[in-house]
């Protein structure tokens, strides 16, 4: 039978051997109960060591379990240090390139080069009215005031050109804080890659956590029953104390009577001694029986 599926006598010494029937039972069976609970104990005994031996390799599984966890843990917290560093890096970035794009509106908005026209426009414009111009027959005043609107357009597209050379490192603005964003991003980008790894030792934690649970939890069963055979070992072995006890009071019983039914021959060996003796003094004739007995009392 496997040991798991043992059925363990839970009784007291007193419940497997009463006092009454310590006294009411014969030397040969009390002899042969102190063999069953000898045997019984010594199975029992043997029984609790596996047991315990099983419950200390589950309880050792249990610490490699909670000591894999706990690894689990400093990696998973050591990671979020480092997302937390990113973060810091990347919000920093990201408030300085905001600061540059502003900038860069800032001084679009300054130069009105975000409203009117670009040059390629009025420099087209300008042809097609100077093409109208030369080419078509106008009135005096749609003459006039052609040559006006181109005047006009001149003005605005040399404002615009001076404008424009006006805005100088513009350009490299725009450049620095786009490459100042694109390095936010790849912060950002080492933020969730590192996120990703610090959730994946997190999850790895729980599970070991819970393997340990389980683990601690067929330990603390297996301990339930060493302490089940071990008392029952403790109990047995009482029982056989007990029984040993009785039968040593017995021997000692069975040795006074003995003496006793000794010490009744000898006085009674003496009595008839005696007799034999006062027998002899009166000149009566005695037997070879006699002359023995009388010598082994010591009288001849």
């Amino acid at each position: 039978m496997a040991e798991e599926e043992q059925t363990i006598d839970v009784s007291t010494a007193e419940e497997l051997i009463t006092d009454e029937e310590l006294q009411e039972k014969s030397k040969g069976q009390l002899i042969k109960n102190a063999g069953q609970f000898r045997d019984r104990r010594n199975e029992l005994n043997q029984l609790a060591s596996s047991r315990a031996s099983k419950r200390d390799e589950l309880n050792a599984k249990t610490r490699e379990k909670v000591d894999e966890a706990q690894e689990h843990r400093e990696k998973r917290d050591e990671l979020n240090e480092r997302v937390q560093e990113h973060k810091e890096v990347r919000n920093e970035l990201n408030a300085e390139a905001n600061e540059l794009f502003d900038e860069v509106e800032q001084r679009k908005e300054d130069l009105e080069l975000d409203e009117g026209k670009d040059l390629e426009e009025l420099k087209e414009e300008i042809e097609q009215l100077e093409f109208k111009q030369q080419t078509e027959v106008l009135s005096t005043d749609d003459e006039r005031e052609l040559i006006e609107k181109i005047e006009e357009k001149r003005e605005e597209y040399q404002d615009r050109k001076e404008k424009l050379d006006e805005s100088g490192n513009l350009e490299e603005l725009v450049e620095e804080a786009e490459e100042v964003r694109a390095e936010a991003s790849e912060h950002h980008e080492k933020v969730t890659e590192l996120a990703d790894k610090a959730q994946e030792h997190h999850n790895e934690m729980i599970e070991a956590y819970r393997e340990a649970d389980d683990i601690r939890d067929e330990a603390d069963e297996m301990h339930e029953k060493f302490v089940e055979a071990q008392e029952a070992a403790d109990a047995h072995h009482e029982a056989f104390v007990r029984v040993q006890k009785r039968l040593r009071e017995l021997d000692k019983q069975e040795e006074e009577e003995r003496e006793d039914e000794r010490a009744a021959e000898q006085a009674e060996a003496r009595e008839e001694a005696e007799e034999i003796y006062e027998r002899f003094k009166e000149g009566e004739t005695l037997d070879t029986e006699d002359l023995r007995k009388l010598q082994k009392s010591g009288h001849l």
